[in-house]
């Protein structure tokens, strides 16, 4: 499919992609770029790509297919240093749960002739770095392309077939409108996990004992997802800021109707919004959205029910 492929930054999903592209064939020559050396040893100890190196500069020369796996808050940095080495008509695609502030950060530092294709995996686990990766992650889940107007055809074809080979399904759609359901599907729930288990973190040490104690299968879920790379997190949310906080109005408000719901006794009331919310749940299941699995050997896989996790990075182009 491509004679030269570079990931740079091999966390969770760049190792991931790496795995699936070196299974299928889909690279005559894979690179992996990272600038944290340690990161480069476990790529290269494992032997999940053909070339490794430190040196995202050198890495990217002559790739047909750039592939940033790195946090949305490093996409900036990555593309002012590579945007120099790109050979004309290479492609070059990410992998961040943001896309707005992706397109905005990259197309300053891309070359006319580079093509640039956004992309998005709804994939992952709360697991980090190179070894955490397996090929399986994207097998039937959806990848979100979001190409500007003027991306070449040829261009957003061939990522679909990428993601294609790594078994995902793709959906197509505005890098605005992709911000805006990611806030509702995938960053509010990491909000609000972040914030309940971190209520809990607060309450006194007996109470907090018997909470650890005694956690239901809901707390479990919510710190599952809070566990969740917090460098990564905190770039979602400062470059999502418009749609996470509109989002985050309709929420505080809908909380605030159930308190009133709760405080008058409407039983009525919290009846109608648990059973529709029950049949919001069918909907994911008939939809085959409701199971996921972590990697082989991994006990804690994503729970059936709770938002898939949007994967963390170990690895990054960044140094931090």
């Amino acid at each position: 499919m491509f004679k030269k492929v570079t990931i740079v930054g091999l966390g969770l999903i760049g190792s991931s992609m790496a795995r699936g592209i070196k299974e299928q064939g889909l690279a005559e020559t894979l690179v992996a770029a990272d600038r944290d050396q340690d990161v480069c040893d476990k790529v290269t100890e494992l032997s999940i790509a053909d070339e490794v190196t430190s040196n995202l500069e050198e890495g990217v020369k002559e790739s047909d297919l750039i592939i940033l796996a790195v946090p949305v808050g490093a996409i900036e940095d990555v593309g002012k240093a590579i945007g120099p080495f790109l050979k004309p008509n290479s492609i070059v695609t990410d992998t961040g749960s943001v896309k707005q502030s992706v397109v905005d950060s990259l197309q300053p530092f891309l070359p006319d002739s580079v093509h640039l294709v956004p992309a998005h995996p709804i994939a992952g686990t709360e697991f980090s770095g190179p070894e955490a990766g397996f090929s399986e992650l994207f097998h039937g889940r959806w990848a979100i392309l979001t190409p500007l107007p003027e991306t070449s055809i040829k261009a957003v074809e061939k990522i679909t077939a990428l993601w294609e080979a790594l078994g995902s399904t793709i959906e197509i759609m505005g890098p605005k409108h992709h911000d805006l359901v990611l806030g509702i599907t995938s960053h509010l729930p990491h909000l609000i996990a972040y914030t309940i288990v971190g209520t809990a973190t607060d309450l006194e040490d007996d109470v907090k004992s018997e909470v650890l104690k005694f956690s239901a299968s809901g707390f479990r879920d919510f710190t599952r997802i809070a566990a969740s790379d917090p460098t990564m997190w905190r770039d979602v949310f400062l470059h999502n800021r418009v749609a996470v906080l509109d989002v985050l109005q309709r929420f505080t408000e809908d909380l605030t109707a159930l308190q009133k719901a709760i405080r008058r006794g409407d039983g009525d009331y919290l009846y109608k919004v648990f059973d529709e919310t029950r049949d919001m749940r069918k909907q994911i299941i008939e939809m085959g959205q409701a199971e996921y699995a972590a990697a082989p050997g991994m006990a804690d896989a994503s729970p059936a029910g709770t938002p898939p996790v949007v994967a963390p990075h170990k690895g990054s182009a960044s140094s931090g």
